[in-house]
């Protein structure tokens, strides 16, 4: 489906469509709650200065801390839903952007808490906690706190650091208004001489389809739509940079990626690992380049051959097959879990499904507490879509079962547990499709999807992560950094990866960190590949019924925050300041490049 063919907003089935009125009935009644939540910040600002009053007085202050939490939750949820599923729509995009201003207000006019806390001294609040009993639920969050004081700042920093988060949003906002709605992009030219029109929507499925032109064509022209920019994209991103620069030195840390490791307690050991068993394990890339040029007949495999199609006949998976695949592919997990996620896809519009014009690229799951836990993507009714659900409802069950087992102060787990949750559903999926299945057509599909899932985690993530240290570090030198050199790194660290069996476009391959708006969440990216090791080696331990793997693997998924991300993943059995999941991932990834292999000869 072309981007010019593609259907207006409005021509898409209510029932195809994330369930927004279960939100808000409709936008007046937003307006309302938005004027509503503005109106109480105040009362946010009254409570300043009085969190000593007394056990009982703070916990009536966080209650009312709760409630604005969660109210304010739901107003951002409908306004970043509604942005996201139709870019064009000018009042959705209004409606997104008042509810970041009004993100900022809240987090400077919540400021104080911190501080005032820190300032009663961990002794006291802990006799408080065992004098009040709904100070209880606040135990890991105080004993956090007193280990993040060193970075805590005063109250009249933490207000000027809550005031600057709503401007700093402007440098990713811009980045993606560029690439999602701006930018234009020359149309690929297939075998035939067709034209086929290029975009963030389309370009996935042309770059996987078998017309090796067509794939060419759209990956050069995609690529050099960004290029023509690449000044003012960098410029952009180096402004995110010193952003995350700013930020730690504000707060005292010894560099950017402490600081983005530090509020989780993730020491950086852990990043460093995680970059060192990968380039270890580089060459079983390049084996994997060599048997996928055989198995497409190149004599010279391209970036854009990464993706091609190595069967004719493509499995037509519909959404509601790929909710029943899912499902089976699930059933260890019980009928509850399973249930849970056919009522939510089929039933209660959780997924925001097919692509419209001016839908954002990409998929996410996206909620909070007092919301369902949505879904948006583009469904394509094929392997890579049934893939695509399969990882989302991994973050949206993560979200669920933490949302109904945690207060709101642990509901917001980390980015660093995200990842497994969701890789965790496709490692099930996969390993039920392969046993399942006897049709060896099928079996290379689902290997395809597989190593297409990791070489976007295992391949392009640590290939992003570590150009993220290097243009951080070199800002936090002082040194300089444009366009060019932004590009030189990326082209060599893909160098590395491609070997000689790959060709290396420098240009348009070391454009790549333009594509990814990841990079504008300081050291997001490097969570992926932790997140799938940390997935499969949790599946692996249920698929070899593990006693009790099931049980720990659903209370991983219960705990949110309420305990530091590293310790809940080994109460579920995976220790991630090692290296073992990794490398047993890997192990995964080289399992399935031998059965690729077998299977294409």
């Amino acid at each position: 489906m072309t981007e010019t063919s593609l259907p207006t907003r409005d021509e898409i089935a209510p029932e195809h469509t994330w369930n927004a009125p279960s939100v808000f009935p409709s936008p007046e009644d937003w307006e309302s709650e938005f004027n509503d939540v503005v109106a109480s910040l105040p009362s946010l600002k009254a409570l300043q200065g009085h969190l000593a009053d007394g056990p009982s007085k703070l916990a009536d202050a966080l209650d009312v801390f709760d409630r604005i939490t969660r109210r304010t939750g739901k107003v951002f949820i409908y306004a970043a839903m509604s942005h996201y599923v139709d870019t064009t729509d000018q009042e959705a995009t209004e409606r997104y952007s008042k509810v970041q201003g009004l993100y900022g207000q809240i987090l400077a006019a919540m400021a104080f808490l911190d501080p005032e806390l820190l300032s009663l001294g961990e002794e006291k609040l802990q006799g408080w906690i065992d004098s009040e009993p709904r100070l209880a639920i606040y135990t890991h969050y105080i004993g956090n706190l007193f280990r993040k004081q060193a970075h805590v700042r005063s109250p009249e920093v933490e207000e000027l650091l809550g005031m600057v988060s709503d401007p700093f949003l402007g440098a990713s906002t811009t980045a993606r208004m560029l690439t999602d709605s701006d930018l234009q992009f020359e149309p690929a030219t297939a075998q035939d001489g067709n034209l086929v029109p290029v975009s963030p929507v389309t370009l996935e499925k042309i770059l996987a389809g078998p017309d090796r032109e067509a794939r060419r064509t759209a990956w050069e022209n995609y690529a050099d739509a960004h290029l023509t920019f690449k000044n003012t994209l960098a410029s952009n991103l180096i402004t995110s940079i010193k952003q995350n620069v700013f930020q730690m030195r504000a707060r005292r840390h010894a560099s950017t990626l402490e600081a983005a490791l530090f509020d989780w307690n993730i020491p950086t050991d852990v990043f460093h690992n995680m970059i060192d068993t990968f380039r270890k394990h580089i060459p079983t890339w390049h084996r994997y380049w060599a048997i996928r040029r055989k198995a497409i007949g190149v004599d010279t495999l391209h970036t854009y051959d990464i993706w091609a199609p190595l069967t004719g006949e493509r499995a037509h998976i519909t959404f509601e097959q790929a909710v029943e695949w899912i499902c089976d592919g699930l059933a260890p997990m019980g009928e509850d879990y399973t249930n849970i996620m056919r009522q939510g896809c089929l039933k209660d519009r959780w997924v925001d499904i097919y692509p419209n014009q001016g839908k954002s690229a990409g998929a996410f799951s996206y909620g909070a507490p007092g919301t369902l836990p949505f879904i948006m993507m583009s469904c394509n009714n094929d392997i890579y879509s049934f893939s695509t659900l399969a990882h989302e409802l991994g973050h949206s069950m993560h979200s669920y079962l933490t949302w109904k087992h945690q207060p709101t102060v642990y509901c917001q787990y980390s980015l660093f547990l995200a990842e497994v949750a969701s890789n965790f559903h496709q490692a099930m999926v996969r390993a039920h499709l392969l046993e399942r299945e006897d049709d060896p057509n099928l079996h290379i599909q689902v290997i395809e999807e597989a190593m297409d899932n990791l070489h976007r985690y295992f391949f392009i993530m640590p290939t992003l992560a570590r150009f993220e240290l290097e243009t951080h570090q070199r800002i936090e030198r002082g040194e300089g950094l444009n366009a060019d050199a932004m590009i030189e790194i990326m082209a060599d660290l893909i160098s590395e990866g491609y070997g000689s069996e790959m060709h290396l476009d420098r240009q348009r391959d070391g454009i790549m960190w333009a594509t990814f708006s990841h990079l504008y969440r300081d050291y997001y990216v490097y969570q992926y590949a932790t997140g799938i090791s940390g997935a499969h080696a949790l599946a692996n331990g249920i698929l070899a019924g593990k006693g009790d793997a099931v049980r720990a693997y659903l209370e991983f998924l219960k705990a949110g925050s309420s305990d530091y991300p590293l310790d809940i993943l080994r109460g579920a059995g995976v220790d991630l300041t090692t290296p073992r999941a990794v490398e047993e991932t890997f192990g995964v990834l080289a399992g399935l490049v031998d059965k690729l292999e077998d299977l294409v000869g």
